[in-house]
């Protein structure tokens, strides 16, 4: 049996594949990306981005808002989201800014491109050559590289997908005009076909030698994700109501079909540097990931229910305003459990944008605001946007006074009982 030990060492057995979560974000996985040496690389709504190695987390903060995508690049990493800005690391500079929020990345060898809702594209060199803005007019959700860099693939708001040639900046065909719009791209080079998903459910490949397109639609909306297999046979589509179907491409048939949460969508989704697990990242606030082979016989995701999923008549009125618009963002215990915004343990009589250890807007740190029922009331009343004009809070109201006074109560004893 000694030539059996020859050939295991020879070509070991590769690791057999196994479910498991990555936990420490305070906020729903907006993105996930994996780099060739297994790392992984998680985009949250608490603002950072978690670098993972063997499954312990580096905390790349520095985002003043949700972080919505994440790239791996050589030895660096992007990252972009709610803030308007697009941040290198290690360092976190920021390399690039828009005008709205950034809600897609694609990288080249030489460049990174950003799809905002400001309705650009922008191109940022790695070289120090000046950055280009490629005008769409409409907010763009998606953008793809192809293999040399040459050519961008973007589709967004306005249904459309179009090709760009990167030298010149200049659209150069339009090869979809859907009609609703399109939130998600794949670029399968190789096999020269193109996968969209779109805000109505659909999710369609085309063939980019032939015009021929496939229809995987079940009615599912809206597609928040998709990703490719390292080995191009499988296209795994995330969708607003908590399913992940694969696709066999070489077969083209639907492979699988996982709900893998009873309640939420499907935002993020990447396969391992093997093809053997699926990573995806959804309202809870850890990333699952799921061998492929028997995927329908996994653990769901948000296995605890987030509070602002809880049953509305198991609640005070208070309670119910606060888990609907506090509670994705907020504690109400000493420790902020690396959620979007500050603890709102000890608010009351607190002045606005001093709690050490959080990333404040420059307007809510040279605002005088303290915070009292006043105060609260009247950011709610007005809404932030118009109470603080600049801050990163959400624009949101609470229309009614009765619901106002609730919420008032609810926390001036939620956030002074506890330790």
């Amino acid at each position: 049996m000694r030539w059996l030990a020859v050939v295991f060492a020879l070509f070991p057995l590769p690791a057999l594949a196994e479910f498991f979560t990555l936990k420490g974000h305070g906020g729903p996985i907006m993105g996930i990306a994996t780099a060739p040496d297994g790392r992984i690389a998680t985009a949250s709504f608490d603002n950072s981005v978690g670098l993972w190695s063997d499954r312990r987390p580096e905390w790349l903060e520095g985002h003043e808002a949700a972080v919505n995508s994440v790239a791996f690049n050589g030895r660096a990493i992007y990252s972009a989201g709610d803030d308007f800005t697009l941040r290198r690391w290690p360092g976190g500079e920021v390399v690039g800014r828009h005008k709205g929020k950034i809600v897609g990345l694609a990288t080249s060898k030489t460049r990174v491109a950003t799809a905002s809702w400001d309705g650009t594209i922008g191109i940022w060199p790695e070289d120090g050559l000046p950055k280009q803005t490629l005008m769409v007019g409409s907010g763009v959700n998606a953008v793809v590289f192809s293999p040399d860099g040459s050519t961008l693939y973007s589709a967004g708001m306005d249904g459309a997908l179009r090709v760009w040639d990167v030298s010149s900046g200049q659209e150069t065909l339009r090869l979809i005009e859907h009609g609703f719009a399109i939130n998600e791209l794949v670029l399968n080079a190789k096999d020269n076909w193109i996968a969209y998903g779109a805000v109505d459910g659909v999710t369609r490949i085309l063939d980019l030698t032939t015009g021929e397109e496939r229809d995987f639609t079940l009615g599912r909306r809206p597609i928040l994700a998709l990703t490719l297999s390292p080995d191009r046979r499988l296209l795994a589509v995330g969708d607003g109501e908590g399913y992940i179907m694969v696709i066999d491409t070489l077969e083209w048939r639907i492979a699988q079909d996982f709900r893998a949460t009873l309640r939420g969508p499907v935002w993020a989704l990447a396969f391992s540097v093997d093809g053997q697990n699926i990573h995806a990242g959804g309202i809870d606030k850890a990333m699952y990931s799921w061998p492929v082979a028997g995927l329908d016989k996994q653990e769901q995701m948000a296995s605890d229910e987030p509070s602002f999923l809880k049953n509305p008549d198991e609640m005070s009125n208070g309670e119910r305003q606060f888990t609907r618009k506090c509670s994705i963002c907020h504690s109400l215990t000493p420790d902020s459990q690396r959620r979007a915004g500050p603890t709102l343990h000890g608010i009351f009589g607190r002045t606005a944008g001093t709690l050490p250890g959080y990333f404040y807007s420059d307007t809510l740190q040279d605002s005088d605001i303290v915070w009292n029922d006043k105060t609260i009331n009247a950011l709610f009343d007005e809404g932030p946007d118009h109470y603080i004009p600049g801050s990163k809070m959400p624009m949101q109201r609470i229309t009614q006074a009765q619901d106002r006074e609730d919420l008032i109560d609810f926390l001036r004893q939620a956030t002074t009982s506890r330790n």
